[in-house]
């Protein structure tokens, strides 16, 4: 089957269910061979060496399409099979147009589009996208080993909840302005052990900066959508030159972490288990049973916002 992958998260499944896409969209970057094929997306942002403040100004000053696909690219490629996302409309190209597209083309492919809302959702669509590749068994497999690995979190998580009680966490998608991450990332941070009231039942939302102080989070991960966590530690530095930023208790007591957000935490791939096991290591990091194979993803930064990696992650 040929497939086409527009969605990062798709991208990454597919390769690991041992089915290589035909085309991906230009943010496909997991596993490293993605980058060598055809890219079928374009983006008229520019996020390279771009602050937050900036990347954010130009998405709100943008007329009409934030993402441009590439009909005529996708048509010589005689894809089977589109694979997009409904969950984010400044993520991927929209579904609506996507379905547009597929139905002008000869013969017209058919098209999954993720619709992720929670922790589960998002691992769920591997055996959706196993099941639309023919690579059942492959998704079965894939699941139960996530499974496995979720219930192992959880186990310690309570644990450590029973005898340290569950911090308050406050995890950010984005700096300026600031944005609680939603979606998956409230089931996360229960699961991980921490207090998940301060992320929405929903969407990621804007909060002000009084808000997250007020909240005064004991553990604070700064996850930048679409940033590499030496971006991230930028973003972090931003939140910085804020008022209050340096008596907010995970400051004060060396819980502030900075987060590699495209890798973690922003696609809601398998990978989202990378992502939990790293929120586990940085919540309660004495219970971490191993170092997360994603510890070279997250900074502890100090009081001073100066960053230093965290070698187990915590």
């Amino acid at each position: 089957m040929r497939v086409a992958s527009l969605l990062p998260s798709a991208t990454e499944t597919l390769f690991a269910l041992g089915v290589e896409p035909v085309g991906v969209s230009h943010s496909c970057d997991h596993p490293p061979a993605a980058r060598d094929l055809p890219t079928l997306t374009s983006t008229v942002v520019d996020h390279a060496d771009r602050s937050a403040a900036d990347i954010d100004e130009q998405m709100r000053e943008v007329d009409g399409a934030v993402y441009d696909l590439d009909e005529a690219r996708l048509a010589d490629l005689e894809p089977d099979l589109l694979v997009t996302q409904a969950t984010c409309d400044v993520c991927a190209v929209d579904a609506s147009e996507v379905r547009a597209a597929a139905e002008r083309l000869d013969p017209a492919p058919d098209v999954l589009a993720c619709d992720p809302h929670s922790f589960e959702d998002a691992l769920d669509d591997v055996v959706r996208i196993g099941a639309a590749v023919g690579e059942e068994a492959a998704a079965s497999d894939l699941r139960a080993d996530l499974r496995e690995r979720v219930d192992a979190v959880r186990e310690r998580a309570e644990r450590a909840v029973a005898d340290e009680g569950r911090p308050r966490t406050a995890v950010l998608d984005w700096t300026d302005p600031p944005i609680r991450a939603g979606h998956w990332v409230r089931d996360m941070v229960e699961l991980a052990g921490g207090d998940p009231a301060f992320q929405p039942d929903g969407p990621s939302e804007p909060v002000s900066w009084e808000d997250v102080c007020a909240h005064d989070p004991e553990a604070l991960v700064v996850a930048p959508c679409g940033f590499d966590r030496d971006r991230a530690v930028d973003s972090v530095a931003d939140l910085a030159a804020r008022a209050g930023f340096d008596e907010i208790t995970a400051v004060v007591d060396d819980r502030a972490y900075a987060v590699d957000g495209n890798g973690l935490f922003n696609r809601p791939s398998h990978r989202l288990v990378d992502s939990l096991e790293a929120l586990f290591a940085c919540l309660h990091p004495e219970y971490a049973a191993t170092t997360p194979a994603a510890h070279d993803r997250v900074a502890r930064v100090d009081r001073a916002a100066m960053p230093s990696v965290c070698p187990d992650g915590g």
